[in-house]
């Protein structure tokens, strides 16, 4: 009951698309947070540091504190508050657009993302760029096709789901990277409608604590 009452800490970069995730979260469920930041780039990777491998063992961002625990994984930190704060749901009541949410989820954090992340892109070197695009063209080819039977006005029918909460960051990253989005239309228009929202506003990398100044909205 004590660790309830206790604010969450997450621990979080301004640019990392699994720290959004879960920013987009907490803001949607109205939980409100302490945030660390953990510059991924400074003093050679803040992540690196003993203290930080006391957090999470994987030295990766995000990590939330939160009723007494510490959990990482953007994934499994959105089905906890799920499971503890259901409202606004997240994960569908309907067993089948439940599944499909989870598969879109899964495309993007196991197919697309580790793919193009910082460490990967740090030992690719010169060519990351043209690694960062073909991983995340490849990827959203065969997303574009699962959006076309499953989207609504959102990922999965009309109400926004932990599969949205993917595609934003996913689209900001394959922006940064130059990928031409224009084969894409349905992830497009979804993205667009997302970034009206105000939790997804709130949660943008532009907007953070530790968001660097020139970057800042």
């Amino acid at each position: 009951m004590i660790a309830a009452l206790v604010k969450p800490v997450l621990y979080s970069y301004f640019r990392s698309s699994c720290s959004w995730r879960v920013r987009i979260a907490l803001a949607l469920k109205g939980i409100t947070y302490d945030q660390v930041p953990v510059n991924l780039l400074k003093d050679g990777g803040q992540q690196l540091a003993a203290e930080f491998q006391v957090v999470n063992p994987m030295q990766q961002v995000p990590a939330l504190k939160i009723d007494g625990i510490t959990l990482s994984q953007s994934l499994a930190i959105i089905e906890y508050l799920e499971e503890t704060r259901p409202n606004p749901r997240l994960l569908p009541q309907d067993q089948k657009k439940r599944a499909q949410v989870r598969m879109i989820s899964d495309h993007i954090v196991s197919g697309i993302q580790p793919l193009q992340n910082l460490a990967v892109l740090q030992r690719v070197g010169e060519k990351k760029l043209e690694w960062a695009q073909h991983y995340i063209t490849n990827g959203f080819q065969a997303l574009e096709q699962i959006l076309k039977n499953t989207a609504g006005r959102y990922c999965v029918g009309d109400e926004v789901s932990m599969a949205d909460l993917c595609l934003v960051p996913q689209v900001y990253n394959a922006e940064r990277y130059k990928v031409d989005l224009a084969p894409y239309p349905t992830i497009t228009r979804i993205n667009k409608t997302l970034l009206e929202l105000e939790a997804f506003q709130v949660s943008h990398p532009t907007k953070q604590p530790d968001t660097p100044a020139e970057l800042r909205a």
